[in-house]
């Protein structure tokens, strides 16, 4: 149940009646249409926009084709008023019936309640993490892997066919220089005094590394020149960070559907093949760019390159694909690689990346849009720096990756859920300060308490009301009377609770899961209003004694608000608490 989705039809089917009519003209396009919540709430319970986007296609002032839509929206049994404010906007209220419905629904529905068939099995690939594999992952990963985790989520309960992927970097120079430093560790293992020279990783997690390279190859790198060992080296070291970086991703709740890497597309032609569906359709060309930004000529020497004609879609330069060498840039292969997305048949690709990323945003649209015609959309998702503290001061941590905070460091200090939903607290292209200190602190300031709390309280109430023998059970639940359910704060949280499949929705569609996060929190903060004016309003308190019909009614309230935060806690990755502790 949608009810701002039925509305809105009801809007639209009037508009058509209203044509038919002869009232407005023919042809009148009714996109543009919405029904949603009034910014102020005492403006009424639903607003619409309706006679504001037809008043210049109509030809008509939008205060007359208000006034007449609202007649006729009026007659409808659902609707108590609907009343014309400032220049021709239409504000609704609801019958208190339509509520009650809300909550029967979110209880007969359970934590699909909301739930969308709007993607419509779309097949979406969502790119997430894609660290590089040299090290264990850190708090900035922690960030994209939670929120890309809980966007793929999210598009799921709207109806898309989500695959979650990881796309391995282990073509590049860094992993050459990851297994030089296990060669180090390897050697310590044979009791040799090693030094780290700048650019290495001197991390204790290649500890372990190294030991186990010895165990499997005993002495015989001991002394072997670089050319003996440095690929099956390279291959071990890989594979020994991807186990630790998915025991990472798993102490995190992510687990992923793809790992893909970047080293099967080398000597494959696949590379190759990317470049020559472009140069297929005239996009690849030797040519000369222009100085970049800041440079003058006098510090800049042209020299011809193999180009990208990313222009043509929408960057703002051409792109190097091809060195002087003949060897293929960084950019090549992420060609390659979301050219092979794309060949796989996905409607819409997304890709996670770090605050970093940000000027390969373009160039990697201008290319996805290039391969696929214009018909496989790329959306870019950047994570800002998440910045440590406690106290409300900085806070620097063991650092046993040698020079960063892991994820693991801090997911022990307050665990996933906790650290999920904190993630999730900011919009992904704002900075976010994770204060260990007030993460776990029991306030409204701290809304992953706020949020937990209210699912506990209603846990708290359905046992008192097991303790004092009155039944709420679901199904006793479900066949509640609601129509006592009256208190303007009662309503509010029913109010809260429909806004909900709309929601999901508005989240799915801009790709932002961090607007189920804030719902959470303000759908907390309804039911905390309530649950407080209980402490002196007896009448609205959920149990009371002697009324158990009464009571079921309320607690059938409490339990859809606990529904729908279940669900929502379900798409950011997070366990619902049963009990505050």
């Amino acid at each position: 149940m949608n009810i701002f989705a039925d509305i809105r039809a009801l809007v639209v089917d009037t508009i058509a009646a209203m044509t038919e009519d002869g009232v407005l003209p023919q042809g009148l396009n009714t996109d543009a249409v919405t029904v949603e919540p009034p910014r102020d709430a005492a403006h009424g319970d639903m607003a619409t926009n309706a006679a504001m986007v037809l008043a210049k296609p109509a030809g008509m002032k939008p205060r007359d084709i208000a006034e007449a839509l609202a007649e006729r929206l009026g007659r409808d049994g659902r609707i108590t008023s609907a009343e014309v404010a400032g220049p021709g906007f239409l504000n609704l209220r609801l019958e208190n019936s339509v509520w009650h419905d809300v909550i029967g629904a979110v209880l007969n529905t359970g934590t699909d309640y909301g739930r969308s068939t709007m993607g419509q099995g779309r097949r979406v690939n969502v790119e997430y993490v894609s660290a590089n594999p040299t090290g264990p992952l850190h708090v900035g990963h922690t960030r994209g892997a939670v929120f890309g985790d809980a966007l793929a989520s999210l598009l799921d309960y709207a109806g898309h066919d989500v695959t979650r992927e990881y796309y391995i970097n282990d073509g590049g120079a860094q992993v050459d220089v990851l297994a030089r430093s296990v060669y180090l560790r390897y050697l310590e293992a044979h009791g040799q005094d090693v030094a780290f020279p700048d650019g290495t990783y001197p991390g204790d997690y290649l500890i372990a590394v190294g030991e186990a390279l010895k165990d499997k190859v005993g002495d015989a790198y001991v002394d072997a020149p670089e050319e003996d060992w440095l690929e099956e080296v390279r291959d071990f070291a890989t594979d020994a960070m991807m186990e630790l970086i998915r025991e990472d991703l798993a102490a995190l709740g992510v687990k992923m559907d793809v790992f893909f890497s970047e080293k099967s597309l080398y000597g494959t032609g696949r590379i190759e093949a990317a470049i020559e569906e472009l140069r297929g359709k005239d996009l690849i060309y030797r040519g000369v760019l222009e100085p970049p930004k800041g440079k003058t000529p006098e510090d800049w020497e042209p020299r011809e390159q193999t180009l990208f004609r990313s222009t043509a879609h929408g960057d703002d330069v051409d792109r190097p694909i091809m060195k002087s060498d003949g060897a293929w840039t960084y950019f090549a292969p992420d060609i390659a690689y979301h050219y092979d997305k794309v060949s796989r048949g996905f409607d819409a690709l997304i890709d996670v990346f770090g605050a970093d990323h940000g000027g390969y945003v373009k160039r990697m649209k201008a290319a996805v849009s290039a391969l696929s015609g214009g018909t496989v959309p790329l959306d870019i998702k950047l994570c800002q720096l998440v910045r440590l503290f406690k106290n409300g001061e900085p806070f620097k941590m063991s650092k046993r990756a040698g020079n960063f905070v892991t994820l693991r460091d801090v997911v022990e200090q307050v665990g996933p859920d906790v650290t999920r939903f904190v993630m999730l607290t900011r919009k992904n292209d704002a900075p976010l300060d994770f204060d260990f200190a007030k993460v776990l602190e029991q306030s409204r300031e701290n809304p992953v308490f706020y949020v937990q709390y209210a699912h506990a309280r209603v846990m708290s109430v359905l046992r008192r009301a097991a303790e004092a023998g009155v039944e709420a059970g679901d199904d006793t639940l479900r066949g509640a009377d609601l129509s006592g359910l009256t208190h303007e704060s009662e309503l509010t949280v029913a109010r809260k609770l429909a806004e909900w499949p709309r929601l999901v929705e508005i989240a799915a569609r801009t790709n932002e899961p961090h607007r189920v996060a804030f719902f959470l929190y303000e759908l907390a903060g309804d039911f905390h209003a309530l649950w407080n004016r209980g402490n002196d309003q007896p009448e609205l308190r959920f149990l009371q004694e002697g009324e158990t019909a009464t009571s079921q009614s309320k607690m059938a309230l409490a339990r859809a608000v606990s529904v729908v935060i279940s669900g929502g806690l379900g798409i950011l990755g997070v366990t619902p608490a049963q009990e505050m502790r």
